[in-house]
């Protein structure tokens, strides 16, 4: 708002007025006085609560609202323990209650004086003398209110005939004036206090009790700004007419008026609080200068506060002095120390030793307390005061010989070297920016504040067109500077040199400077410049070489100089081979070019001011020569700027705005030409050491892959800058370079690939290159990338956590990422659409869901799988080789085990030959055949874990193959063979028998054929090489293989035909011969399954071959073993007696043939044996029995 005592209220004014008018105070509120001590409610604030400023006494003085809306609402007021009419009081009372005002001051002096250190009496002192404060702060505030409430400002003395209430009315403007004068006269200076009242400042601000010298102190504080606050109401209140001290004036003859009082008054005030600040500063150590503050306490700094807003408010309305009008000229006097008063607005501050240095300090602290709005809140605003700090830089400049200094800023600033050359540039743009911050005086020095001097004369004299200040300038400057000068300064001086120069060049002739810089430093001897100072003067180029791109001025001669520079480090950084001290020496000025490029290319705009020229040969050079950090940082460098090109690059093609004309429309039809230069620069420098790293297991794979992916996106962008090797189409190329190619690390593919697999405008370029296998092989990369996850592993690591630990929480997710792009893909979604997915994201995209209706269709189905998969047994050879790591081994055989889901591909033709190689390196190498060998443990826990997978796919394709069927069975029959015996556990009381591999793959649902084709052949198995008799001696094992096959009958709950006819002779073998319990009890539970089997299968198969087995059995041991033979019958007739009645003929023919070998007659035992087991065999039995004792008699 420009002016805030305008009638016209603007919204904005309006709104904070209302709002003001509308707070509710609490009843009996306390007026706002000055108070730094401690309280809950303050909240963190700057200011207390009770504060002119967080009250809100401030913000209702400037916008002329009552001072207290809530108070002296009653008929009567309570003022000094009398009651007095709340309307009246004061014109008729006036001078009396002013005269009670100073009684009760004098009271509260006396209590200071008999204030003693007798603790018990420190409570009564401080409730007495904060009593006493509080009447004299609400009389005060009460003439405030009266003023703004009652007085009229319309009556005079030439009214004509007025009642005495009338004429004291009209007078009472005049009385205050002259009582106002006395109480300033009677409280006197507050410099002049004495000490023992001055030293209430340093009492904590924590304490609960004060002594009745606080209190003083402070009431003298709320005298001195309530006589400001009641002069400028009545000044307000009598609408600015001058109002006259007649009294005072008849008896003295001096002048004194409303106008005179208040500046005196604010004379006195300044000088006082100048003092204190002069006999802070006495007391202040120069290197604490800028964190000491020149207030004693926080009311003093309110104190500030409070007289920048007012006088600067007041200067708004009636063009009196501003705040730093007044400091300003109190400060001259501090200078000028005048030996005579005149008068009583001419005040004498104390005596100070070094005012230039005080002066510095107190408007550097000054010009802090402007950031704080009315209320006391922070707020972002600085009023200049810079024609006052001109004076003092001249006066700097004069008292230190022309060598400008700041006295207590110092030196320790010019130690400060700049790190980068966009902090250079920035430095000198502050140093030449019109709005200088108010915080400059925190981070700058004499010499940068002599810089800001410098570009401010500078750029009014360019302003003016007068070229005679810059003539003479440079001259002067010049001048100063020769090989001598030049070869003598040290690191700051060259920094100073640097930021001198580019504050000249920053506002006069900019490449006029930059050569004149170029030639003086070609006066340095390249043999003496350390490492930081070329690194130093590196920065200084590259300062000017941002300033010139800011300029859109062409960069090529500076670019040229410094290129030269940069490669022959760069050669020597090549060529030094063992000396990591030089190396190290040498990567300073190295590191500092690449990120002074790294700044030039992210600070321009178009990139056509001849960029590509510091993109030179001395990366060719470098990048070969760098390790770990210092390869890192040139790697990501190289990312920025092949990014920076192509998203300006696409920036220029998009061209203008449409509908946008101007200067620079044409710009980026021209700007686009010069990026080929800067490509081919990429291409030809820092590409070649790219591609002949892509094997590396060394390097920082990371960045190489995000490098690589920016080269392969420059080439979609820029094709023609490609190297020829990569043409004619360099975007396929590069893909088939860094992210199809089976050689390349899975670290770096995965991360390659993540950056491109669904960019858009890339898929589209391969579909108009007619490469339809773009897809495949990416599918074909990712799913190489998931196998080969630990590839890398130490093969010692042998738990999941280990491993996860060892591949690193980086790669996982990095994995994971690329598996979520991998499913966007337009083939694998078409895949998912068509299939029924589930938990495996590998029987998906081998489309193992998928069922074509057609011939055609299902070859172009195993055609796309199989370029999915790749060579993926070539994959996993490094596992396989180094027999680990567990995890490694154990993700093969997982991933390649869902041949069960993709069992109906591998079973094509188009397959075998991957089917084969799976078998032969995964289930049968060379090594299972081998007797004196052991597969290792860790192999062999992945085979245990995933067989059921390779089993039952395996028998999916014997019953689906129609060619190598019955190499396929005899496959089948190997892996049995080999991985039967190796899983069983020596005895059936073992854990583990339970989770036999084959177990678990046998207990599928046997409506499926492969499971049936494989029971068969695992029965065969087991019957050939585990059941296997040596004459009388039961095979090893026997026991865990009877085991085996019991747990297969109770979790199917079903017998075949396979079982009676492989299984069951072996099974009362087994009976007949062995006497082991175990044995034995094993047996029968498997006999009882499989006759109570064929009792509940359908169909006559079972049954017939059930009875079958045991004429052969009855026919093969009746006669050596009879009793056994019986024995078992004996129990089959339990379980299916019609199976035993049937064997009769059987049984009895037997009888017969052993009685006739042994041509001894009738065997009584024998047939008695027989006759038991008729006997459970109702009639068919006894019939046989009646048969049998016919033939005896």
């Amino acid at each position: 708002m420009d002016d805030d005592f305008t009638i016209s209220l603007t919204p904005p004014y309006l709104t904070e007025s209302l709002e003001m008018a509308m707070e509710v105070e609490k009843e009996n509120s306390r007026p706002p006085c000055f108070s730094c001590a401690l309280d809950n409610r303050d909240g963190g604030r700057n200011f207390s609560v009770e504060s002119h400023l967080a009250s809100g006494s401030l913000k209702r003085l400037l916008l002329r609202l009552d001072p207290s809306p809530t108070d002296y609402e009653e008929d009567t007021v309570e003022i000094f323990g009398f009651h007095w009419v709340t309307e009246i009081a004061l014109v008729e009372s006036c001078r009396l209650l002013f005269g009670l005002l100073r009684q009760h001051i004098h009271k509260l002096e006396n209590l200071v004086q008999m204030s003693s250190s007798d603790f018990g009496q420190a409570a009564n002192l401080h409730s007495e003398a904060g009593n006493i404060r509080h009447e004299c702060i609400i009389f005060l505030h009460y003439v405030k209110v009266f003023i703004f409430r009652y007085l009229e400002s319309h009556k005079t003395e030439d009214d004509g005939l007025l009642h005495p209430y009338e004429e004291l009315e009209v007078q009472l403007p005049s009385v205050l004036v002259e009582e106002l004068h006395a109480l300033t006269l009677h409280i006197g200076h507050l410099y002049e206090l004495p000490s023992s009242i001055l030293g209430a400042f340093t009492i904590q601000h924590q304490a609960k009790l004060f002594p009745p010298s606080w209190h003083l102190l402070h009431l003298h504080l709320d005298i001195h700004w309530l006589v400001l606050e009641i002069l400028h109401v009545l000044s307000e209140k009598m609408l600015r007419q001058i109002v006259y001290a007649h009294q005072f004036m008849n008896l003295t003859g001096e002048n004194l008026t409303n106008i005179s009082l208040f500046e005196a008054h604010c004379g006195n005030l300044f000088c006082d609080l100048i003092n204190l600040s002069i006999n802070k500063y006495t007391k202040v150590r120069p290197s604490e200068a800028l964190t000491s503050h020149h207030y004693p306490c926080s009311c003093i700094k309110e104190l500030w506060v409070l007289l920048i807003h007012l006088l600067d408010h007041r200067n708004k309305g009636s063009h009196t002095e501003s705040f730093w009008s007044w400091v300003n000229k109190l400060l001259k006097k501090v200078f000028e120390r005048p030996s005579t008063a005149e008068g009583m607005s001419v005040f004498e501050p104390v005596q100070c030793k070094d005012p230039l240095s005080f002066s510095w300090w107190i408007i550097t602290h000054l010009a802090s307390l402007y950031q704080f709005d009315r209320n006391g809140n922070v707020e972002e605003k600085v009023e200049s005061n810079w024609h006052f700090v001109e004076e003092l830089l001249k006066r700097s400049t004069d008292a230190q010989n022309s060598s400008f200094t700041i006295p207590w800023l110092g030196l320790k600033g010019l130690a400060s070297v700049s790190k980068t050359p966009l902090s250079m540039l920035e430095l000198v743009k502050s140093c030449c920016s019109d709005q200088q911050s108010p915080d400059l005086y925190k981070s700058s020095n004499s010499y940068l504040i002599f810089l800001c001097i410098l570009a401010q004369m500078m750029k009014e004299a360019m302003d003016s067109n007068v070229t005679h200040p810059w003539k003479q300038i440079k001259g002067r400057i010049y001048s100063k500077f020769h090989q001598k000068r030049m070869r003598e300064l040290t690191e700051v001086g060259l920094q100073n040199f640097f930021n001198l120069f580019l504050v000249l060049a920053a506002v006069a002739e900019t490449e006029d400077i930059a050569s004149r810089v170029l030639d003086l430093l070609d006066f340095l001897s390249p043999t003496s410049i350390s490492t930081s100072q070329r690194a130093l003067i590196w920065r200084g180029y590259f300062a000017f070489l941002l300033m010139y791109i800011e300029k859109n001025m062409d960069i090529s001669v500076l670019a040229e100089k410094l290129s030269h520079a940069f490669c022959e480090k760069a050669k020597e950084f090549l060529v030094t081979k063992n000396d990591h001290t030089h190396k190290q020496n040498l990567w300073t000025p190295l590191s500092t070019y690449i990120d002074g490029v790294q700044e030039v290319f992210e600070t321009s705009c178009y990139l056509n001011l001849s960029q590509e020229k510091l993109l030179n040969d001395g990366f060719s050079m470098l990048l070969p020569a760098c390790r770990g950090t210092e390869l890192n940082m040139v790697l990501n460098f190289l990312q920025v700027v092949l990014s920076r090109l192509r998203s300006v690059h696409k920036r220029m093609i998009q061209g203008p705005q449409l509908g946008k004309t101007g200067p620079n429309t044409q710009l980026p039809l021209v700007a686009k030409e010069h990026h080929l230069p800067v490509a081919s620069a990429l291409w030809r420098n820092f590409f070649p050491f790219l591609k002949s790293q892509r094997m590396s297991q060394t390097l920082p794979l990371p960045q190489l892959a995000d490098t690589a992916a920016g080269f392969t996106l420059l080439a979609l962008d820029m094709p023609c800058t490609a190297p020829s090797d990569l043409q004619p189409q360099p975007v396929l190329a590069m893909m088939q370079l860094f992210g199809w190619d089976d050689m390349v690390c899975p670290q770096l593919v995965s991360r390659y690939l993540s950056h491109l697999i669904q960019n858009s405008t890339l898929s589209e370029a391969f579909s108009g290159m007619g490469h339809t296998s773009y897809e495949a092989l990416s599918v074909r990369s990712w799913f190489r990338c998931i196998l080969q996850m630990y590839i890398d592993q130490p093969v010692g690591t042998l738990s999941r956590m280990d491993a996860e630990r060892t591949v690193g929480k980086v790669y996982v997710e990095q994995l994971t990422e690329m598996t979520r792009l991998v499913f966007k893909l337009s083939e694998i979604e078409n895949i998912f659409s068509k299939a029924h997915f589930d938990e495996s994201v590998f029987k998906t995209v081998t489309m193992c869901n998928v069922k074509p209706k057609l011939e055609s269709e299902k070859s172009a189905m195993v055609t796309k799988t199989l370029e999915y998969l790749g060579d993926v047994v070539k994959y996993v050879k490094p596992y396989l080789q180094k027999k680990g790591p567990a995890e490694g081994l154990q993700l093969t055989y997982s991933i390649i085990g869902l041949v069960k889901f993709w069992a109906a591909i591998l079973a094509t033709s188009k397959a075998q030959q991957l089917l084969f190689r799976i078998i032969d390196s995964l289930l049968l190498p060379l090594v299972v055949f081998q007797q004196d060998k052991e597969l290792p443990a860790v192999m062999l826990s992945a085979i245990r874990e995933n067989l059921p997978l390779y089993l039952q796919g395996l028998s999916f394709i014997c019953c689906q193959s129609q060619t190598q069927s019955a190499y396929l069975n005899q496959l089948l029959g190997s892996v049995i063979q080999q991985y039967f015996g190796r899983f069983l556990p020596p005895s059936p009381s073992s854990p583990g028998i339970g989770q036999h591999p084959m177990l678990l793959a046998l207990c599928n649902s046997i409506t499926i054929p492969q499971t049936l084709h494989l029971r068969k052949t695992t029965t065969h198995v087991i019957k050939e090489n585990y059941l296997h008799f040596k004459g009388n001696s039961p095979p090893p094992r026997l026991a865990s293989v009877l085991a085996f096959i019991l747990q297969v009958f109770q979790r199917t709950k079903s017998t075949e035909v396979c079982d009676i006819e492989l299984l069951l002779p072996a099974v009362l073998k087994c009976m007949v011969l062995v006497n082991e319990t175990q044995v034995k009890k094993l047996s029968s539970e498997i006999l009882q399954y499989m006759v109570e089997g064929c009792q509940a299968g359908l169909g006559r198969e079972p049954a017939t071959q059930l009875t079958s087995v045991f004429r052969q059995f009855i026919q093969d041991y009746t006669t050596v073993y009879d009793h056994q033979v019986y024995s078992i019958l004996e129990v089959v007739s339990v379980l299916d007696q019609p199976l035993v009645i049937s064997l009769i003929p059987t049984i009895t023919q037997s009888l017969k043939d052993s009685e006739h070998k042994q041509g001894l007659g009738r065997n009584t035992a024998q047939r008695e044996a027989y006759k038991r087991l008729l006997s459970r065999l109702t009639a068919a039995g006894q019939n046989e029995i009646l048969k049998l004792e016919n033939e005896t008699s």
